[in-house]
C-alpha cells in the first residue's frame, strides 16, 4: 500500500519578499515584484525590466565565508530550505538523518558565475579564476549544499528540466516518500540569471515583454494585450513527510499531496503541442494518481506566463481535461506578480497552492483588463478570492515540452 505523504514545511524567498508571510501577504494585496533591472546596466536591452529579489541578504542563512563558495540561486535554495525546516520543526538528527533526503531543481543553475569568471579569465588570466567556480554552477549544489548544512543522507539529487523543475522535484520527493525510500523529503526548486547572457538570449526568442514603461503592469497572463514573460528569481521549498512520520511527532499538517503527472509535448525545443496535447496528458495523469475526478478540483495555480501562445494553449488544455468544469474551477497565475522565477516557479507556486488550501485564499491574476476571447476561465481578475480550496492544481511546463502537475488536497484523517 502506498503511504500517505504530507506538507509540513514552507520556504519562500520570492522578488515580493523574503519569507513566508512577505510573499503571501503581496500576493493578496495583488502587488507586483516586477521593477526596473538593478543588477546590470540594461540601458539599450529591448527588455529592461525584472522581478528581482530586493530584499535578501544572504547573511542571514550563511556565513560570509561559506558564501563565496556558491552562486546566489544556491544562497536562494540554502535560505528558503532553512526558512521550510524552521516552519516544519522538523529535526534532523544522527538517528534519522538517512531517512531525509532533499530533491532541488533548476533551470540554468550559476549562469552569474559563468559570466563573472569568464571575464576574469579573459582579463586576468586562469590563475585568477576561483577554486570554488565549478562548485558555484552546477546545479546539484543546491542540494548538495542544502544536505551538507542540514546533515541529510538520504536521497538526494537534483532535476533540470527548464520551467518544470521545481515541480518536478517535489514530484519526484514525493514518489521517494510513497514508496518507502525517505521518510522526510526537502524539495523544490531555486533561481537566479537575471544576468546581460541571459537577458540577451531570451531577448534573442522574443519571449520577454518589453513593455518597460510600466514594469507593474508588464507580467499580464490571459489578457489580450500581453507581449511576453518577465524574468523573475527566488526559490520555493517544502517539507514532505511520511504521514505517520508527521503524526508521530505533532507535526503542523498544511496540506497532503496526492497527485503527479509527467509527461512529454514530443513536439518543439521551444513551442508547446498544439492544443495543449501534452499538457493535457499531464494533468489527467496526475488526477489518475490522486485518484480523483476532475470536477473535484477547486483552483488551478496555471502555470500561465504571459506569453501569447503559451496562455492560449494551457486555457484549452484545462478545457480538454475538465469539461464544462473548467468554467468552474477558479485558474490563476501568480506570475503576474512575481514573474517567471523559470526553474524555481514550481517551488514557489507548489507553495502558494498548499497555502491555498491552508488559509482559505485564491491569489489573483492581476493586469486581466482586457481578457482574450480566446482565455475565458475564471482567472480570478484583479483581488484575492475567499473560498474553500479542497484539492488545487499546480501546473508547470517547460522548453524541449517537458510537463509537470502536481496535486495537493485538504489534509483530514481518513
Amino acid at each position: 500500500m502506498k503511504r500517505r505523504v504530507v506538507i509540513t514545511g514552507l520556504g519562500l524567498v520570492t522578488p515580493l519578499g523574503t519569507g513566508l508571510e512577505k510573499t503571501w501577504e503581496a500576493l493578496l494585496q495583488g502587488k507586483s515584484g516586477v521593477r526596473r533591472i538593478t543588477h546590470f546596466d540594461a540601458t539599450g536591452f529591448p527588455t529592461q525590466i525584472a522581478a528581482e529579489v530586493s530584499d535578501f541578504d544572504p547573511s542571514a542563512f550563511i556565513e560570509i565565508k561559506e558564501q563565496k563558495k556558491m552562486d546566489r540561486f544556491i544562497h536562494f535554495a540554502v535560505a528558503s530550505a532553512q526558512m521550510a525546516l524552521d516552519n516544519s520543526g522538523l529535526k534532523i538528527t544522527e538517528d534519522n538523518a538517512d531517512r531525509v533526503g532533499v530533491i532541488v531543481g533548476s533551470g540554468i543553475g550559476g549562469l552569474p558565475a559563468i559570466e563573472h569568471y569568464h571575464k576574469v579569465l579573459l582579463e586576468k588570466g586562469h590563475r585568477r579564476v576561483s577554486p570554488f567556480f565549478i562548485p558555484m554552477l552546477i546545479i546539484n549544489l543546491a542540494s548538495g549544499q542544502i544536505s551538507i548544512r542540514f546533515g541529510a543522507k538520504g536521497p538526494n539529487s537534483s532535476v533540470v528540466t527548464a520551467c518544470a523543475s521545481g515541480s518536478h522535484a517535489i514530484g519526484d520527493a514525493f514518489k521517494i516518500i510513497q514508496r518507502g525510500d525517505a521518510d522526510a523529503m526537502i524539495a523544490g526548486g531555486t533561481e537566479s540569471v537575471i544576468t546581460p547572457l541571459s537577458m540577451a538570449g531570451f531577448n534573442a526568442m522574443k519571449a520577454l515583454s518589453t513593455r518597460n514603461n510600466e514594469p507593474e503592469k508588464a507580467s499580464r497572463p490571459f489578457d489580450r494585450d500581453r507581449d511576453g514573460f518577465i524574468m523573475g528569481e527566488g526559490s520555493g521549498m517544502v517539507i514532505m513527510e511520511d504521514l505517520d512520520h508527521a503524526v508521530g511527532r505533532g507535526a503542523r499538517i498544511y496540506a497532503e499531496i496526492v497527485g503527479y503527472g509527467m509527461t512529454s509535448d514530443a513536439y518543439h525545443i521551444t513551442a508547446p503541442a498544439p492544443n495543449g496535447e501534452g499538457a493535457a496528458r499531464c494533468m489527467a495523469v496526475a488526477l489518475k494518481d490522486a485518484a480523483i475526478t476532475p470536477d473535484a478540483v477547486d483552483y488551478i495555480n496555471a502555470h500561465g506566463t504571459s506569453t501569447k501562445y503559451g496562455d492560449e494553449i494551457e486555457t484549452v488544455a484545462i478545457k480538454t481535461v475538465f469539461g464544462d468544469h473548467a468554467y468552474r474551477v477558479a485558474v490563476s497565475s501568480t506570475k503576474s506578480m512575481t514573474g517567471h522565477l523559470l526553474g524555481a516557479a514550481g517551488g514557489v507556486e507548489a507553495v502558494i497552492s498548499v497555502l491555498s488550501i491552508a488559509r482559505g485564499l485564491v491569489p489573483p491574476t492581476i493586469n486581466l483588463d482586457n481578457p482574450d476571447p480566446e482565455c475565458d476561465l475564471d482567472y480570478v481578475p484583479h483581488k484575492h478570492r475567499k473560498m474553500d480550496v479542497n484539492i488545487a492544481m499546480s501546473n508547470s511546463f517547460g522548453f524541449g515540452g517537458t510537463n509537470a502537475c502536481l496535486v495537493f488536497k485538504r489534509y483530514s484523517t481518513s
